[in-house]
C-alpha cells in the first residue's frame, strides 16, 4: 500500500447514517475520513500527537468541530461479525502490553489487520498517535466498525533477508552479507525468526526460520555470487512458499528485505504476480539497492514499486557503507509500527483485490501502508 502523502482539506466523519454512507461513496478517493469508535461509544478528542522527534508546525489544524461524538447504529444495521469474533474493547482500553499474546486475525473472519507506518515530512518516526487521528476507506467505503489500534512495536517479527548473487553485484557482494549480519544481531529478539536465502536464475534456502543468529550468519556466508537474475521468480516463489504459508497462533509481522540492483533477465513471472503474491501473503517488502552510481535506472525504479504496493520502502545508497545505513533504517521502521484491526463493509468472499486508503488527518504527517489485500476465496 502507497504511502499518502497529500494533505487533503476536507474531513468527513463517519457515522452509521445512511445518506452520509450516500455521499462517502460519491465523495473523491482522497476524502479523509475519520475512524468509526465501536458501537455507541464516544470519540475522544485527538491529542497532541507524541513524537519521537520534534515535527514541524502544521500549516493548518484539524477543526475540531468536525470531531463529534457519533450516534449509535440503528437497530436494522446488518451484523457480520462471526459467532467466535473477539470481544471488542472499550474505546479507551489501553493497547495491550507487550507480554500479552496477540489473536491473530483473518479476512476470513470479515476482519482486516492492516500495520502500517507514520512519518514527519522529514521521515522521522511519529508515534503516540490515536486510531481517531486517521482516515480510513476500503474498497471506496468506511469500515462497518474499528475492532483494535495500538502501537506495535513489539510484534514479533518473521523476517526474510533476500540477497542477490547474480554476476552484476559480485564486487559488492562481501559488504551486502557483512550488513545483512549485522541487521540480523541486532533486531532478533525472543520471539523473532528469520530465514536466509540467496537468488540469481534460482532460488536457495540456505537457512529456514530460526532465532539462532550463529545458524543464520553462516547461511549467509555460503552464499556465493553468479549467474543471472530471476528476482521476480524469487520473490513470487519466497513470499508463496515462506509467507504465505506460515501457520501461527499469534499476530506477526511477515517482512522481507530485498537487496538488489533490481534487473532481472531471467523471470517467467511478471513484476504484478509477484508484488500480488506478497499482498496474498500480507508480507512488507523493503528494498535495497545495490546501484551505487549517481543516476537510478529502470532497477531502481522495480525495487520502488515492490516496496509501496507493500507498504515498504526503498533505499537507494549513494556509497556502498550507505547499504548498512538502509538495514539500520528497516530495523528502526519494524519497531515503530502501528497495528490498526477492522471489520469492512459488504466483504464479499469472491478473491477479489479491495483497495485500501489510509490517511493522516493532520497535514504533517504522511501514512504508509500497503494499498490493499485479497478477500478470501468461497472455500472448496
Amino acid at each position: 500500500m502507497t504511502a499518502i502523502n497529500r494533505s487533503p482539506r476536507t474531513l468527513f466523519r463517519l457515522t452509521w447514517a445512511l445518506p452520509l454512507v450516500v455521499a462517502l461513496a460519491a465523495a473523491p478517493l482522497h476524502a479523509q475520513l475519520q475512524l468509526n469508535a465501536l458501537p455507541g461509544a464516544p470519540v475522544p478528542q485527538p491529542p497532541a500527537p507524541a513524537t519521537t522527534s520534534p515535527a514541524p508546525a502544521a500549516s493548518q489544524s484539524t477543526p475540531q468541530a468536525a470531531i463529534q461524538t457519533p450516534k449509535p447504529a440503528p437497530q436494522s444495521t446488518p451484523q457480520t461479525a462471526p459467532a467466535t469474533a473477539p470481544q471488542q474493547p472499550p474505546a479507551n482500553e489501553q493497547a495491550p502490553a507487550s507480554d500479552q499474546p496477540v489473536t491473530t486475525l483473518h479476512v476470513q473472519a470479515n476482519e482486516v489487520n492492516l500495520i502500517f507506518t507514520v512519518t514527519d515530512k522529514k521521515g522521522r518516526f511519529i508515534t503516540g498517535l490515536k486510531r481517531e487521528n486517521f482516515g480510513l476507506l476500503d474498497d471506496g467505503r468506511p469500515p462497518i466498525s474499528v475492532l483494535h489500534f495500538y502501537q506495535q512495536t513489539n510484534l514479533p517479527l518473521r523476517v526474510g533477508i533476500m540477497l542477490d548473487t547474480s554476476s552484476s553485484i559480485r564486487q559488492r557482494f562481501q559488504f551486502e552479507q557483512d550488513s545483512a549480519i549485522e541487521f540480523l544481531l541486532q533486531i532478533l529478539h525472543r520471539n523473532d525468526r528469520a530465514f536466509v536465502m540467496g537468488f540469481d536464475i534460482q532460488t536457495d534456502i540456505e537457512q529456514d526460520f530460526t532465532n539462532n543468529v550463529d545458524l543464520l550468519n553462516q547461511g549467509i556466508r555460503r552464499l556465493r555470487p553468479g549467474g543471472g537474475t530471476a528476482l521476480f521468480d524469487s520473490l513470487y516463489k519466497t513470499c508463496r512458499d515462506q509467507m504465505l504459508t506460515l501457520q501461527e497462533e499469534n499476530a506477526v509481522r511477515r517482512a522481507l528485505i530485498l537487496v538488489s540492483d533490481g534487473d532481472d533477465n531471467y523471470s517467467r513471472v511478471q513484476e504484478s504476480d509477484a508484488i500480488k503474491m506478497c499482498q496474498r501473503a500480507g508480507t512488507i517488502v523493503y528494498t535495497i539497492s545495490t546501484n551505487i552510481s549517481p543516476s537510478k535506472d529502470k532497477g531502481d525504479e522495480t525495487l520502488r514499486a515492490i516496496s509501496e504496493a507493500t507498504g515498504g520502502q526503498p533505499f537507494y545508497p549513494t556509497k556502498l557503507e550507505d547499504v548498512a545505513v538502509g538495514f539500520r533504517n528497516i530495523q528502526e521502521e519494524l519497531r515503530s509500527q502501528y497495528a490498526l484491526v477492522y471489520r469492512p463493509a459488504d466483504l464479499k468472499q469472491d478473491g477479489a483485490f479491495r483497495t485500501i486508503y489510509l490517511q493522516a488527518l493532520d497535514p504533517r504527517y504522511r501514512v504508509r501502508a500497503q494499498k490493499g489485500y485479497f478477500a478470501p476465496k468461497p472455500p472448496q
